[in-house]
């Protein structure tokens, strides 16, 4: 029998979940002809099955012209109709508020009834807009979905001028961060021009568009009224804002964040702190350790406690360490990105090219910094594979990020083996003399294993943080840093500025911001291979196991020739990763092997007082044993693919990356 077969039939047995589940599986097998397909959909929707299937389904039978009529009734009857008397409400509510408007120079709203558009709600966040005169249904419009999709802010020479935004959530953002004009002295109204006043109206039945009119600081304009722009409020109604002086940005008014993430160690991150420093429209300061940015928060907050027992105490006076932190406790203030903001508005020697007199509010730009970034997979009985990082978890539940309405993420790149061989240089180099960390002593890991496990670039889809996200390579921020740097302030909605086309640290110029970076837009750390901190082997096993971020992202394989590989090869590759099991042998022999205090544990027995030589070695091999079996064990898995999944099941995808303008390019793409 035929999956549809077994769906009627359930259907006559009165069986109604098994047939939604059969009827809804042949609509996902295909082959159905539009008959049954219109039939599957109908008995899903009367009998409780998934609406968005059979929604979808109407959806597209209407789109082939199959049951052009049907289809129209079905849908209008089953999710338009019953919605109807809420957008009316809505839009007679925005039509009488735009009414009252002072700089909207339209009166004539239509009837409801006349609207040239119709909404049908497809789930609690978006609809599908259908146009009457022409007689079609639009693509999936969720108006609150949480990215901006152009660079609004590219130009601060004159006032914004924004075409057509119909998503609430830009809408909101643009009104958020435009500043008043009262506030800098000069006009800076927020202009919004529509090609259609009908089709703006339309959209009054699905927008709230009175949160925005609160502070008069929008001029709407329709067609050939875009010749007003600007407008010379002096002249038109006697309004002078030169006579106001300017405010500066106050610790409530930044509202969108710039999340630099750490994608790994090594990964260049230093570079894009210095081409952001000193830019205008940013708080920005190098990367901290979330630990320290953490302990700073929780100071204030005893500051504030203690500042709160001396008022009840009757005390009169009270101080505080810098005025900005009182100004925050007075203000009544207590939420962690409210004091993370006065952290950095404090950093006068980091945000000294910040213009207190721009036309926007300032974004906060932030890298939390972890001494390493680890990763855990979880595959389970299907073939799917769960990602977890203990690190990427804490910033997801940080109320700092939770409390940003704004959010752009970006995460630089740079070639996986480089990193891979940089951060072992590093380890041996910087760490080789430390013999303990907060109680803990210091062993190189396995970095093979981490870096192939680190998959942060796969990014699930819902996920808030990663929603409006890009990833940068630090090649390319490298090799042509013009059309990088415009390109990542255009995603970023951020003016391209003077400052961006040099790297500096406080503003100076071109100076090592850590011991052993290279200066500037100096290329040597891209083409830089590291050769004795990494043997061939195990980058040809990096390669391997990361071969789909290599392709999605522009890079050719240097050690991995891009055949198949089995077990055997897996096998061949890991006999030489003599320099990361050399390391790895070194930092126990020099650290915990020769200190007694330090317990281990070599064939289930442990061992705490001082070991010789033999027993020393049992335990290093024991180590390479346990690392060889994980190794294999992500290499097998490998060799088919893995597939990533979310906590919910639903598959994760690669991080967009950023396109350069071909024109703007100095140089030949790397690969």
């Amino acid at each position: 029998m035929q999956t549809i077969d077994i769906a009627r039939r359930c259907a006559q047995l009165g069986v109604t979940a098994d047939a939604c589940n059969a009827f809804t599986l042949a609509l996902h097998q295909g082959g159905l002809d539009p008959e049954e397909r219109l039939e599957a959909a109908v008995y899903l929707l009367r009998m409780g099955g998934d609406y968005k299937v059979a929604y979808t389904q109407f959806n597209q039978l209407y789109h082939e012209g199959q049951f052009k009529a049907e289809c129209l009734d079905i849908m209008t009857d089953a999710f338009y109709t019953p919605n109807i008397k809420l957008m009316k409400t809505r839009y007679e509510k925005n039509c009488a508020a735009l009414a009252k408007y002072p700089y909207l120079f339209q009166t004539n709203f239509p009837k409801f009834e006349d609207l040239p558009l119709h909404f049908y709600p497809f789930d609690d966040n978006g609809y599908l807009p259908f146009d009457l005169a022409g007689q079609k249904f639009g693509e999936y419009i969720n108006f609150n979905h949480p990215v901006i999709s152009r660079n609004f802010f590219k130009d601060l020479e004159n006032p914004i001028l924004a075409q057509d935004v119909y998503s609430q959530y830009e809408l909101e953002y643009l009104y958020d961060n435009v500043r008043p004009s009262e506030d800098i002295g000069r006009e800076n109204h927020l202009y919004l021009h529509y090609a259609s006043w009908e089709t703006f109206c339309a959209h009054l039945q699905v927008l709230n568009i009175r949160r925005i009119l609160e502070k008069k600081k929008i001029v709407f304009l329709f067609g050939q009224e875009i010749s007003r722009y600007p407008i010379d409020f002096k002249a038109e109604y006697g309004v002078d804002y030169s006579q106001y002086p300017v405010k500066p940005i106050g610790v409530q008014d930044v509202q969108r964040l710039i999340w630099h993430t750490q994608l790994s160690s090594d990964n260049g991150g230093d570079f894009f702190n210095e081409v952001f420093d000193n830019h205008p429209n940013l708080l920005c300061m190098p990367s901290v350790m979330l630990d320290d940015i953490e302990e700073v928060i929780q100071s204030y907050k005893s500051e504030f406690d203690r500042a709160d027992k001396l008022r009840t105490s009757g005390t009169t006076g009270i101080s505080f360490n810098n005025k900005l932190a009182e100004k925050l406790y007075w203000s009544g203030s207590r939420s962690d990105k409210d004091i993370l903001t006065t952290v950095f508005l404090s950093q006068d020697t980091y945000i000294g090219g910040l213009d207190h007199a721009t036309r926007i509010y300032p974004a906060l730009f932030f890298q939390p910094h972890f001494s390493n970034i680890d990763y855990d997979l979880f595959p389970d009985e299907k073939g799917r594979t769960t990602l977890t990082s203990d690190q990427y978890d804490r910033i997801r539940n940080s109320s700092v990020f939770k409390a940003f309405k704004y959010i752009k993420t970006f995460s630089p790149l740079r070639r996986v083996t480089t990193s891979y061989a940089a951060t072992i240089r590093w380890q041996v180099e910087k760490r080789s003399h430390v013999k303990e960390l907060d109680g803990k002593m210091v062993v190189t890991s396995d970095l093979t294993v981490d870096r192939v496990a680190n998959r942060s670039f796969m990014i699930d889809p819902e996920d808030r943080l990663f929603k409006d996200s890009v990833l940068v390579r630090f090649e390319d921020g490298k090799t042509n840093p013009r059309a990088t740097f415009t390109a990542l302030a255009a995603f970023l909605d951020l003016p391209y500025t003077e400052s961006m086309t040099y790297c500096s640290e406080k503003g100076v110029h071109d100076v090592e911001t850590a011991e052993g970076n290279v200066v500037g837009f100096d290329t040597a750390t891209v083409y830089r291979t590291y050769d004795e901190y990494a043997t061939d082997e195990e980058r040809a096993y990096i390669e391997f196991c990361l071969r789909d971020a290599y392709q999605f992202y522009g890079y050719d394989f240097h050690y991995y020739d891009g055949g198949s590989v089995d077990e055997k090869q897996l096998e061949e590759w890991m006999k030489g990763f003599t320099n990361i099991n050399g390391r790895i042998a070194t930092s126990w022999r020099n650290n915990v092997l020769s200190d007694d205090k330090f317990g281990v544990s070599v064939e289930g027995e442990h061992v705490s007082k001082e070991v010789d030589e033999t027993v020393r070695q049992k335990i290093l091999d024991q180590i390479c044993k346990k690392n060889d079996t994980i190794r294999l064990r992500i290499g097998k898995a490998m060799i088919d693919g893995l597939y990533f999944i979310n906590k919910n099941g639903q598959p994760l995808r690669m991080m967009p990356k950023l396109e350069l303008d071909p024109a703007l390019l100095d140089q030949p793409l790397y690969h």
